[in-house]
């Protein structure tokens, strides 16, 4: 936990992706009238956690998001050290050797946290937050038996991850009460009950800052994102605080509630599930999530350019995307000329970038190679037609 940042807040996110009972079945495209595209919902069989937050919450009331939340100071604890002691030999404690250059690495996961004061890698202390906010949020708990976690570390046959079901629930409720009134207790939890948190479940995703000018000066966010895949849905409950509301639905399904105007999600989530669209199967989806995690993942921060018919979120490899951003200044900023989207396309030799006509009408736009093998959205726009720029994906 790097509490010398003044203007943001590191914190981190899962994807928790589950399998269903249900045999995937191949049909059509979904299509609508503003042409986004991807597979029907019984393509997949798995589905994705959301949790909606509360309608008080003073950072996206009402949205649908994916477990996670902020990094503690427990989470960089030393007490960790110890639980760990057989991976703490192994570079980043079994998770394995980033090839992504530490130069090149996002801030929040090349800080030196020793000289922070915690000697938990930061590449670790995320995930244990990760583990930790889900198991608060959700009640789904993401940890492993100690003894059976050097397995996970040597055994090359990786298979999803699931959920331990090995205690009473009544005992995993107390200790989720626990929990939840002061993280420290999540470190008291593991060594009381033998477990660690599964680490090695975590899939290096992504890193979204949130746009300033947005939410406020007071939150902003470095949030890492993690993709886990559970073999089935595990017993899911929410918290009734922040916490409203949850729905395990499969990336298409969350996409059509959205774009019917049931449900809101922000830009990251909107992006991601796009992603996700790519693997309809969750073997495919691990199998990519954990091959590719070790390549790293850049750092983004959307930077908002108003059209005069629409508004953009500018992402890394646009044109438009600004050489240097300004980090801590409103980060919107005016279209040239007072242009219209289909102008702006036209004229854009390279595009990344999220689209919103309205609140609930978004499309990515994306004509670059993502770094580090990552994928793109499989997602078209309306204007794919009228711009030979746009993605065909």
């Amino acid at each position: 936990m790097n509490t010398a940042l003044k203007h943001w807040k590191e914190a981190a996110t899962v994807i928790l992706a589950a399998g269903t009972r249900r045999s995937p079945v191949t049909e059509p495209p979904l299509r609508s009238a503003d042409r986004v595209t991807f597979p029907h919902k019984t393509a997949f069989d798995y589905e994705v956690l959301l949790l909606k937050r509360s309608g008080k919450s003073g950072f996206m009331p009402n949205a649908y998001v994916f477990p996670g939340g902020l990094a503690e100071a427990s989470d960089f604890s030393g007490e960790w050290m110890d639980l760990f002691k057989f991976f703490r030999k192994l570079p980043n404690f079994g998770i394995g050797v980033m090839k992504q250059p530490l130069e090149a690495r996002p801030p929040m996961f090349a800080t030196d946290r020793a000289r922070l004061g915690s000697p938990v890698p930061g590449d670790v202390a995320f995930r244990i937050c990760a583990v930790r906010e889900t198991f608060e949020e959700a009640g789904v708990l993401l940890v492993v038996p100690s003894k059976e976690a050097e397995r996970l570390v040597t055994d090359a046959l990786f298979s999803p991850a699931a959920a331990t079901e090995r205690w009473d629930r009544s005992v995993i409720a107390e200790w989720r009460s626990l929990v939840i009134q002061n993280s420290s207790n999540f470190i008291r939890m593991c060594r009381e009950l033998d477990c660690l948190p599964n680490i090695w479940a975590m899939h290096e995703w992504g890193n979204w800052l949130t746009p300033t000018g947005v939410y406020g000066k007071q939150r902003r966010y470095d949030t890492a994102f993690y993709m886990c895949c559970l073999k089935e849905i595990p017993d899911t409950v929410h918290d009734q605080k922040e916490i409203v509301h949850f729905k395990w639905s499969s990336p298409s399904e969350i996409l059509c509630s959205y774009r019917d105007k049931e449900i809101w999600i922000a830009p990251p989530q909107f992006y991601d599930l796009g992603r996700m669209c790519n693997f309809p199967l969750l073997r495919d989806l691990h199998s990519f999530a954990r091959q590719r995690s070790l390549e790293g993942c850049e750092q983004w921060l959307p930077v908002r350019l108003l059209a005069t018919d629409s508004y953009i979120s500018l992402l890394p490899g646009d044109s438009l995307y600004p050489e240097n951003p300004d980090f801590l200044g409103k980060m919107n900023i005016s279209a040239p000329a007072e242009k219209c989207l289909e102008e702006l396309q036209r004229e854009s030799v390279n595009l990344h970038r999220i689209v919103h006509h309205d609140q609930y009408t978004a499309s990515v736009h994306i004509n670059i190679t993502p770094k580090y093998k990552h994928m793109p959205p499989l997602t078209s726009s309306a204007l794919e037609s009228s711009s030979k720029h746009d993605s065909k994906l």
